[in-house]
């Protein structure tokens, strides 16, 4: 019996037109949890709520659960709530299509079970600010409803019999998934078989395992094998940065294509909205985008291309939504329901309004998401529940303000002067940058940005998308969701700057800021959803600190795969009599061009050097280029774009000898291979500690006050794992040689030496 939840089943057959994302601000789900509850609390007795409904119908076993029954003999209904901000008119004619739907499935399993000849049925519209409900109630024949039923039944059921044996399948071709290779690499074979018992037993995994030894194949092929002995529905391989992504693409490649016969698994690449829209400067909406026009009319028909083909990726879901005349982007969110295999960035599952993590949820999948270069997962999902709130932004962003945002703007101007004008009062003339650490987040400025997007809602509603109107509703959008789930794993800071002449607000110069701290109060949940996690990178010790700050359940399991390197490989030196604090750097120029200038005459050939910051690398640069010319020196600058980084890095491994100059957990600190002599030499010129600053030493109190160890939790091991990072750039392999140099004086302490790999100090 295949079995379907009423809202999947009409999301599959019961869409037609055009895509609709009319920029109507959602509720957040405790908003919508809320709503749901205040409605249900309004009706009479006997009124039930989440009245559970389930039943047969072409083969098909539909269930779920409506939000109302009121069970009166005379005045019989079944309702559901559906909660939104704003006008309800912007509720599009789609969406409420849909809405319909789910009711009428209700509506036809009731009347079947009951034996009714007919049910009344309530849809109600909720505004969750105002509270407001708005009613349509309709009169239909159990014949009409079972009728509809059955035909959505019929289509789902002849997908669904398809997607049964495709499973079927998958699993017998996973259970004899044979290794890509005649042999596992040192280490590698311990990697996999970790892997497997993890996802095999349903238990997180931090796995530290060193660069060189195949961790995206020694990762993805046991994590893929386990799937059928769990009963997995799909594997999320979820990078930090794209070129992880193009590896994790390129591992599974590899592993089909090493098979005696295809492998009937269908594997989907995910990109941002931003690199996948063809049409950026029109709105997600039939009226503005002409992918968006008729979409789910044409969906069917790309969705049963798309199954054809085991790799959709971006290159072949252009070409599908070509033939179909569909939006791309789209596309790849319906197949991400149909694909077992999902490659995408982080963001896919762990942000607030991750589309795997939605799914998951819906479809009540067991899933294992594959965490590649996770080291980095702290500070992108610190990032992900984050968000600056800018004065200048908000109020100067749209270029020639249209007649109906000009008083929402001025009100939210009037608000900007509210917040803070309590501030000024203690101001000091001589001080003109300020921030105040708040304890939670103001509400001044609330009532002016929800009218502010109701007023820009209305507007998109009836004119064409503008990329400045967008933004703003956006941030402001953002901003309200973090504050209503602001806690003590956040920051709120509000920063402004007084004019030395006025000694009054300089106009425009405010920001507000929520800073995420610990992002475990986020992410915990989709670890627990999770039936098993698999965190991997060279850099995952102490095991501690991440399992805190990710918030992993506490069966997780910690493995630390041995290095396939031999201490013979590099010549390690502790520079350990010249300090690189900021007060000493001046003076630390001339020792450290000596020690790199020295190394480059003995053994020519290609180095980098990494600092602590551009101010520190641009400084070394040009102490070591006025002193001796004659060497070829490559340096990163600021905000490099992708075509300087390329030339960066071929410039730095072409035949001619060079020093390159980077900063340190820059983008040249990790993700780039310069195997054999294209790099002989590291220096790492620093301890990678973050600033000293106000906003570190807050996170390091709330740290300490969490977990009891504040200062390595802030400074120490986040910069000692970006030092161990950018000195791995140089082994790559069991044949590559050369000299790394840690300078500072502080690598002479033991528990800072105690952090280096292993095999470092054999």
């Amino acid at each position: 019996m295949i079995a379907v939840s009423v809202k999947s089943l009409c999301e599959f057959a019961a869409r037609t037109g055009s895509l609709e994302y009319r920029y109507t601000p959602a509720p957040s789900a405790e908003e919508g949890i809320i709503g749901h509850i205040t409605v249900q609390q309004r009706r009479p007795d006997p009124y039930v709520s989440e009245y559970s409904l389930r039943g047969e119908c072409e083969g098909v076993s539909v269930g779920g659960r409506v939000d109302g029954y009121y069970a009166m003999p005379e005045d019989c209904f079944l309702e559901e709530i559906k909660t939104h901000r704003g006008n309800v008119a912007r509720i599009g004619p789609g969406r409420r299509a849909l809405h319909w739907a789910q009711l009428k499935v209700y509506g036809a399993l009731f009347c079947h079970r009951d034996q009714r000849d007919a049910i009344n049925l309530r849809l109600t519209y909720f505004e969750v600010r105002r509270e407001e409900e708005t009613h349509e109630t309709l009169e239909f024949s159990a014949e009409e409803l079972w009728d509809y039923l059955c035909a959505l039944c019929r289509e789902y059921a002849q997908w669904a019999a398809k997607e049964q044996d495709h499973r079927s399948q998958r699993d017998l071709a996973l259970a004899e998934l044979s290794f890509p290779h005649p042999d596992f690499r040192t280490g590698q074979h311990e990697l996999a078989s970790n892997v497997y018992k993890a996802v095999a037993s349903n238990v997180p995994l931090l796995l530290q395992a060193p660069t060189g030894i195949g961790k995206t194949v020694g990762v993805l092929f046991p994590a893929m094998k386990a799937m059928p002995k769990t009963g997995l529905d799909r594997l999320f391989f979820l990078s930090c940065r794209n070129t992880g992504r193009k590896l994790g693409l390129e591992g599974l490649k590899t592993i089909s294509s090493a098979q005696a016969e295809p492998t009937p698994i269908r594997v989907l690449e995910l990109s941002s909205r931003e690199a996948a829209c063809d049409y950026p400067d029109n709105a997600c909406h039939g009226d503005s985008c002409p992918l968006a026009n008729g979409f789910f009319d044409r969906l069917a028909g790309a969705r049963e291309e798309a199954i054809q083909q085991r790799f959709l990726d971006q290159s072949a879901l252009r070409s599908i939504a070509r033939n179909h005349n569909i939006c791309r982007y789209f596309l790849a969110q319906e197949m991400a329901r149909w694909s077992d295999i999902v490659v995408g960035d982080v963001n896919h599952y762990f942000d607030q309004f991750a589309i795997l993590y939605g799914l998951t949820k819906q479809n009540e999948w067991k899933v294992a998401p594959l965490v590649d270069e996770a080291h980095n997962l702290i500070d992108r999902a610190r990032s992900m529940y984050s968000i600056v709130l800018s004065e200048a932004e908000m109020l100067y962003t749209i270029n020639k303000a249209p007649a109906p945002l000009k008083q929402p703007l001025a009100d939210l101007e009037d608000a900007w002067q509210s917040l803070t004008k309590p501030y000024l009062a203690d101001i000091s003339a001589q001080d003109l940058e300020h921030r105040y650490f708040l304890d939670e987040v103001p509400d001044e400025l609330n009532t002016a940005l929800y009218g502010l997007i109701a007023a820009i809602t209305d507007y998109l509603s009836d004119h064409p998308a503008a990329a400045d109107i967008q933004h703003v509703l956006f941030t402001a959008l953002g901003f309200l969701r973090l504050a209503d789930a602001f806690g003590d794993h956040s920051l709120c800071t509000l920063e402004f700057t007084v004019s030395p002449i006025a000694g009054s607000l300089l106009r425009g110069s405010a920001k507000l800021k929520i800073d995420n701290l610990i992002p475990a109060d986020h992410l915990k949940q989709r670890f627990s959803d999770a039936s098993s996690a698999i965190l991997f990178s060279a850099t995952l010790a102490p095991d501690r600190y991440h399992l805190d700050l990710l918030g992993m359940p506490e069966t997780t399991v910690f493995k630390d795969i041995e290095s396939p390197f031999q201490r013979d490989q590099i010549d390690l030196r502790l520079v350990t009599d010249i300090s690189t604090r900021r007060d000493n750097r001046r003076a630390s120029l001339e020792p450290i061009s000596t020690r790199i200038v020295e190394q480059f005459q003995n053994r020519p050939g290609n180095y980098l050097v990494y600092l602590s910051s551009f101010e520190y690398l641009n400084a070394l640069y040009e102490c070591v280029k006025n002193h001796y010319p004659a060497i070829r020196l490559i340096r990163q600058t600021a905000g490099m774009a992708p075509i300087a980084r390329e030339q960066f890095i071929s410039a730095i491994s072409d035949g001619a000898p060079s020093v390159g100059f980077a900063v340190l957990g820059g983008v040249f600190s990790e993700g780039i291979d310069l195997p054999g002599e294209q790099l002989i030499g590291v220096f790492v010129a620093t301890l990678g500690l973050p600033p000293h600053d106000e906003l570190h030493e807050v996170l390091r109190s709330r740290l300490e006050a969490r977990y009891g160890d504040g200062y390595r939790y802030t400074y120490l091991y986040p910069g000692m794992q970006k030092v161990i990072q950018a000195a791995g750039r140089l082994i790559r392999s069991p044949t590559d040689r050369g000299i790394i140099e840690l300078i500072d004086d502080r690598f002479l302490r033991n528990d800072i030496k105690a952090m280096l790999p292993k095999w470092w100090a054999q």
